[in-house]
């Protein structure tokens, strides 16, 4: 039988974990498939580890990965998909908003075939929050900018097949946007529409700092653009100094250097206008030469502080 695998990573979420393992336990009991779960504690403060830590001692098929501080979402999957071993892996969010009874269907298709099981949101478009509208914007964004379609209303909520997953673990950019990453890969794809419940308790922990540190990354990993924004501004502006050029030029032709009167406030606004896309410019590069940066330095994605385990022939307790 083919292993399953399945990724959860946590932060502070004390509140719906119990729910949501009871949830995802009963629905793995009508899979006849083996199974493992990887939850990730990305540095919690609350009662997560130890919660997490009950799950081990009474499920054998649970392991938990602790991290030795919060890295963000997307270190976290990337390491429960380092560890996660199956045929199959399944990677999901932890408060309820990924439905665990998909997973029967997401198992289907990929029986059918397909390495790669999409989810996408189907109440986004009826969601006027100010998350789906800035989440509906970002991805027109990325979509035109980038070289990668990635799809829109999509989640972390995938099935991958192990080819997939090799293929993400062999990619260890420090700026990770994992649907980016997983939409370039390619593969067998299928999409899956659901409608995303609510949270089974607790708040969302993805603050707007974090949703614009997660577009940046996107975008200056997936497009080189901005640069080209640059240079076609400095294009417009050289444009706009030979037109100028050939302005005065015809004053001369005409023998009318008279009315040649000195423009402080054109000269001024010139000089704004060139000071100002020359920063942006500079910007960007900066941007771009801090992304280099960072992975020259090669520091790992994460750390892992410890990985609990009950499974019989590995250890409990291990520290890496």
């Amino acid at each position: 039988m083919a292993l399953l695998g399945i990724v959860i990573p946590v932060y502070n979420e004390e509140m719906a974990l119990d729910a949501f393992h009871q949830q995802l336990c009963a629905v793995l009991a009508r899979i006849p498939h083996p199974v493992r779960m990887y939850y990730i504690n990305d540095g919690s403060t609350d009662r997560t580890g130890e919660i997490l830590q009950g799950f081990v001692e009474r499920d054998e098929r649970v392991c938990v990965i602790e991290l030795s501080r919060n890295f963000g979402h997307q270190a976290a999957l990337t390491a429960g998909l380092d560890c996660a071993e199956g045929d199959w892996v399944i990677t999901m969010d932890g408060d309820g908003q990924h439905p665990p009874e998909l997973i029967p269907e997401m198992l289907a298709l990929a029986q059918a075939g397909y390495d790669l099981v999409l989810t996408q949101r189907a109440n986004d478009a009826q969601d006027f929050s100010f998350k789906s509208a800035t989440s509906r914007l970002f991805y027109r964004l990325i979509n035109r900018v980038g070289n990668t379609q990635i799809l829109p209303g999509g989640a972390d909520f995938r099935l991958m097949a192990r080819c997939v997953v090799d293929a993400i673990k062999s990619m260890r950019e420090y700026h990770r946007f994992l649907r980016g990453m997983v939409a370039w890969v390619g593969y067998r794809t299928v999409i899956l529409p659901f409608t995303a419940p609510q949270r089974l308790a607790g708040t969302s922990k993805f603050s707007l700092r974090k949703m614009l540190r997660l577009a940046a990354d996107a975008v200056f990993s997936f497009s080189l653009v901005p640069l080209y924004i640059g240079i076609s501004l400095g294009g417009g502006m050289l444009c706009l100094a030979f037109l100028e050029i050939l302005y005065v030029l015809s004053f001369w032709v005409t023998g009318n250097q008279a009315s040649l009167a000195p423009g402080w406030s054109s000269l001024m606004f010139v000089l704004l206008v060139v000071s100002g896309m020359m920063m942006i410019l500079l910007g960007f590069i900066g941007v771009y030469i801090g992304f280099i940066f960072q992975e020259v330095k090669q520091r790992p994605i994460y750390l892992i502080r410890q990985v609990l385990t009950n499974a019989p022939g590995q250890s409990n307790g291990k520290t890496l």
